[in-house]
């Protein structure tokens, strides 16, 4: 396994939509995934993309940590997450606003407008099939990463810019969305 290089915003890989993967069985889509695990792992990130990597393959990673669950009944824990050739599909217009950060936008966080509840469904790399419906935090890093897949930044998806700031900046004078 290796730590893998991150891709910046800027990127061109970034940018582009990346390309479905055709052989789930191929070891380089297994040694990817591991190098995506152990990259996020180093890094300390909540998920991962192939094309934060360089790979321009529809590939993500994820986990849902105990402590930024919501409570909500589709919101739960959820392990470390390989999902291949992913599909979104949102179970209402409801929206909500939230912090994120991203690897691949160094130092800085925004407030993103997100689809509240969401289906997703896809291949696990033992070939199965994910099918889940979430909300909150487990809906929102979906939807992260699976932007990346479409050359989406979440800076694109920002509907209010003064609510972009440096990380340092938001810790030392927080904004509380539901007022901002």
């Amino acid at each position: 396994m290796a730590i893998l290089k991150i891709a910046r915003m800027g990127h061109p890989v970034l940018r582009r939509v990346a390309d479905p993967v055709a052989n789930l069985t191929a070891p380089e889509i297994h040694k990817l995934i591991a190098d995506m695990v152990e990259t996020m792992n180093d890094i300390g990130g909540a998920g991962l993309a192939a094309p934060q990597v360089h790979v321009p393959l529809r590939v993500v990673i994820f986990h849902v940590p105990e402590h930024r669950i919501s409570g909500r009944p589709d919101d739960p824990a959820q392990p470390l997450t390989a999902l291949i050739n992913p599909i979104i599909e949102p179970l209402s217009e409801d929206m909500e606003l939230g912090w994120e950060g991203c690897l691949s936008v160094p130092g800085l966080k925004g407030a993103v407008p997100r689809y509240a509840r969401i289906r997703y469904r896809g291949l696990a790399p033992d070939g199965s099939t994910i099918d889940r419906s979430v909300e909150g935090f487990h809906a929102r890093v979906v939807q992260h990463e699976c932007d990346h897949l479409d050359g989406m930044l979440y800076p694109q998806r920002m509907t209010d810019m003064r609510l972009l700031m440096f990380v340092e900046e938001g810790a030392r004078y927080p904004i509380d969305l539901a007022t901002a």
